[in-house]
């Protein structure tokens, strides 16, 4: 078994042409589990992840404020207590348009790496 503090795991920047404004820590990773990772998001004010895919399912749990959700369709916004499930080669993307961090959860199978 595995015990850690989530705000102990040191966090990543992530800057991209697509990406902006995002720290990710990753909370159990592919040195300690066989199957899945666990990764902390936190999407500043005005912070960005853009519409992409990718061949693997997220399951996403808001932990804090409020995040607007962009698929294909358009946007949602979901907030704190919310569950995102996202099937393999769906569109999807974050986008944080209030004035304070947001926080979630995403957990991914192996394949997709930390």
């Amino acid at each position: 078994m595995i015990l850690k503090r989530a705000y102990d795991v040191a966090p990543q920047e992530i800057s991209t042409d697509s990406v902006k404004g995002v720290q990710k820590r990753v909370l159990i990773g592919l040195k300690e589990a066989r199957n899945f990772v666990m990764r902390l998001f936190t999407v500043k004010p005005s912070g960005v992840i853009e519409r992409h895919t990718h061949p693997w399912e997220h399951e996403i749990f808001v932990l804090k404020g409020k995040l607007t959700v962009l698929d294909e369709k358009g946007e949602k916004v979901v907030e704190e207590g919310h569950c995102i499930y996202v099937e393999p080669n769906e569109v999807h993307g974050f986008r944080n348009d209030t004035d304070s961090d947001v926080e979630f959860l995403c957990l991914i199978p192996k394949e997709g790496g930390e």
